[in-house]
């Protein structure tokens, strides 16, 4: 039997090869796996020695060469195959260890184009491809734990099995394909906006297999998205169980929501929507803010800010039960001061960003497709539709609500009252529900307040329970047929309303 060798991360590589030997492989490597191994005093042949060429165009072409794929594709039970293998002078290969260049690393440190394009991997992915299609007689490795299972079947039977050689091929393929994937994801971003894709390309290396998804019938795991971890796929997790399908719907939320703020910003999640939500002077007093919209709820939740976890906050937090704190880090104090309460899961996620990209769902036999949602906060596009304008601190709050809103399940209403959120109704059948679920919340707290609607009100009945419970500004996006009928009531009802002129829909 022979192997081929030739690997960016080196990962186990000496061990593999040197076990490999043992069982009487003969072992060709690319310049730099064998130069690794020589220096490891293992044996090995390389690629030069068997196409005859050495190395050019700065390394591009190396392994594009027939002794090299004829080896790989010839079909074992074909006379007229290993016949014409014989009569060039080539040998079978029957195993393989390549691993790709790293490009979403090297993206991840903000690389030149000029430096991404060189590690755009050619010879690798045609090597794993070839492998993987002739996966009846040739074994192929793409990482490092492997490379157990290849040698446990030489040792055990002289050659790798049927079985995993077929398990093998199609993680190849599935390896290949997210690698394809990462870096069409980045042409596509580098070169603007083109409008939707005319062919999606969706993949990702797998982070973890959890427990089970959102029930435990349920198989679930979480993957990065096009190569390149982003937002909570990229945390590091400092503290606590592994989190579940459901921590990181919500952990992700979280992140989201605080991630659009400037200021210190905190908020408390559950089931994806925010049950508490503030801006304040410091990130502790943001989040008893934040908790005193609705203390009962925040029972279980999830809470994010877009400050360090600190001292002062963990003070803050006191003894509510909570499954998760996402931050952008978390300081030693607050570590130390947290390490007692083993079932809190500690996030730290890094500088706030927007997110990029996509915003991919699954359907029935297919995927929904749409660019990110962005809200615009900008007076100028807005229209004051009642007579009379609001405030300089009712615009303030109604911005902030027109925030918050659209990170809230439709249908959406937000009440906020000096910076915090006080009132919320998500994810109700009729708009008018959610108004009166969201004034329930609030209560008394709801004088002198302002609401945000994520969509437009169909008629003033949605108005007319906001206004009755003291909401003086609502800001809404217009547009429907009876907005003048909504206005009627606004004026009578003496609040002021603004048509922001763009909806939030989040189903």
């Amino acid at each position: 039997m022979r192997a081929l060798l030739g690997v960016s991360d080196r990962t186990g590589i000496v061990d593999f090869a040197r076990e490999l030997r043992s069982l009487g492989v003969d072992l060709i490597a690319t310049d730099g796996t064998r130069a690794e191994l020589a220096s490891a005093g293992i044996d090995v042949t390389p690629v030069a020695d068997v196409t005859g060429l050495a190395e050019m165009l700065d390394g591009r072409v190396k392994t594009l060469h027939p002794a090299i794929f004829a080896g790989i594709l010839a079909r074992r039970d074909s006379p007229d195959h290993l016949a014409q293998l014989t009569q060039h002078g080539y040998a079978p290969i029957d195993i393989l260890a390549i691993n790709l260049y790293p490009f979403t690393a090297t993206l991840a440190t903000g690389a030149t184009e000029e430096q991404l394009i060189e590690k755009i991997d050619i010879g690798g992915p045609s090597l794993i491809r070839a492998a993987a299609k002739n996966r009846d007689s040739v074994a192929i490795c793409v990482s490092p734990g492997q490379y157990p299972l290849v040698l446990a079947d030489v040792r055990s039977g002289g050659a790798v099995g049927d079985g995993l050689r077929r398990r093998l091929a199609a993680e190849a393929f599935a390896h290949v394909a997210a690698y394809d994937t990462a870096v069409a994801g980045w042409l596509n971003r580098a070169g603007g906006d083109e409008g939707m894709p005319e062919a999606l390309t969706v993949g990702g290396e797998r982070i973890a297999e959890l427990r089970y998804g959102e029930n435990p019938h349920q198989r679930g795991a979480v993957y990065t998205l096009n190569g390149l971890p982003e937002g909570v796929a990229a945390a590091v997790q400092l503290q606590g169980p592994g989190l579940s399908f459901t921590n990181w719907l919500d952990v992700d939320s979280a992140w989201r929501l605080v991630s659009e703020f400037e200021e210190p910003a905190a908020c408390i999640i559950k089931h994806t929507n925010p049950c508490g939500f503030a801006v304040g002077d410091d990130i502790a007093s943001a989040y008893r803010s934040a908790y005193d919209c609705d203390p009962r709820a925040a029972f279980g939740g999830v809470v994010g800010v877009n400050r360090p976890l600190d001292a002062a906050l963990v003070g803050a937090l006191g003894k509510t039960f909570l499954e998760a704190v996402v931050a952008p880090s978390v300081t030693t104090d607050a570590a130390q001061m947290l390490s007692g309460r083993e079932r809190l899961r500690l996030l730290a996620v890094g500088t706030p960003a927007p997110r990029a990209g996509l915003d991919v769902r699954s359907i029935g036999g297919g995927l929904l497709v749409q660019t990110e949602d962005r809200v615009s906060i900008d007076r100028a596009t807005m229209r004051t539709a009642t007579q009379r304008p609001p405030s300089e601190s009712e615009w303030r709050d109604l911005l902030l609500a027109w925030r918050v809103c659209r990170h809230v399940k439709s249908n959406a209403i937000v009440i906020v009252s000096d910076g915090r959120a006080i009132g919320v109704g998500a994810g109700q059948m009729s708009r008018v529900e959610a108004a009166e679920i969201a004034v329930k919340r609030a209560g008394e707290r709801c004088s002198g307040a302002v609401a945000a609607s994520d969509a437009f009100f169909p008629m003033a009945d949605g108005v007319e329970v906001l206004a009755n419970a003291g909401i003086t500004a609502i800001i809404q996006p217009g547009g429907s047929k009876k907005d003048d009928e909504v206005t009627t009531a606004g004026d009578g009802l003496g609040i002021a309303m603004i048509h922001a002129g763009e909806r939030h829909f989040r189903h």
